[in-house]
């Protein structure tokens, strides 16, 4: 696989975490850290909704952009609680992760509403990141590959070859979500490399070799140079080390050097 084909991400997941002055502090922090990496990597910060207008303007004339962690699959309506991708897209939010693990654990999303999800954040003009992974109780089991080839061929239903080339793939085997377990570099790279395979399946080789696809199992300062170095892992999906300017700039790095 040609890792030059196809552009690394490095983005931070926030969760719920950071007021707006903490938020204004924490991207001031990281902005002169990642500097370096302009034209070379992709770098986000996705920040809870509250947030959004804060980093948007705090980001402004850098090379980090913003994302957003969930969107509604709807353009208006009677949702209260939720917004849209025009709302994103109007205050100059660029990403947005669905499916996330911890979307699906306590919030009841589904592979259907992460399709409905992905494709409204794309005819919006948003860059979906689309979270696939499995449990820890379907690793033991030995149907990863049954359950990420699912997820894949549902997530993405109805997407077309052109829209796939502005969606993220990020794996995140559950077992490793906030638990501080990890992946080894080699189960990380075996199912991005069965990722890329599914989507060379749906989409053909050339537009499957262009997918950047992350992993985002709790990839921190230490672990995160053998894992980039993975011929199939372009980049991660960064939980707790985000909210660490250092920490996630070390990151950044080894990305520009995987």
């Amino acid at each position: 696989m040609n890792k030059a084909k196809r552009k690394a991400i490095i983005a931070g997941n926030w969760k719920m975490n950071k007021t707006r002055p903490e938020a204004k502090a924490l991207l001031e922090a990281i902005k002169p850290l990642v500097a370096d990496a302009n034209g070379k990597i992709e770098v986000i910060a996705c920040v809870p909704f509250t947030n959004l207008e804060t980093a948007v303007n705090v980001t402004a004339g850098s090379n980090v952009k913003v994302g957003a962690e969930n969107v509604h699959f709807e353009k208006s309506g009677a949702f209260t609680g939720e917004i849209s991708a025009d709302m994103l897209t109007e205050i100059g939010v660029e990403y947005v992760v669905i499916g996330h693990s911890e979307r699906r654990q306590y919030f009841g999303e589904t592979d259907e509403t992460v399709n409905k999800r992905t494709k409204a954040a794309l005819a919006a003009g948003l860059k979906p990141i689309v979270c696939v992974g499995e449990l820890l109780w379907e690793r033991e089991c030995n149907i990863t590959e049954e359950v990420i080839a699912r997820q894949i061929k549902l997530d993405l239903f109805d997407v077309t070859a052109e829209q796939v080339k502005n969606v993220v793939i990020a794996y995140e085997p559950v077992w490793a979500i906030g638990t501080g377990k990890v992946a080894t570099d080699e189960q990380a790279q075996e199912v991005c490399a069965f990722i890329r395979a599914q989507l060379a399946k749906l989409y053909g080789q050339d537009i499957a070799d262009a997918v950047t696809i992350q992993y985002g199992g709790s990839m921190n300062a230490k672990n995160c140079a053998g894992l980039l170095a993975q011929p199939d892992i372009d980049g991660g999906l960064i939980g707790g080390a985000s909210l660490k300017a250092e920490d996630f700039s070390i990151i950044v790095k080894a990305a520009v050097e995987g």
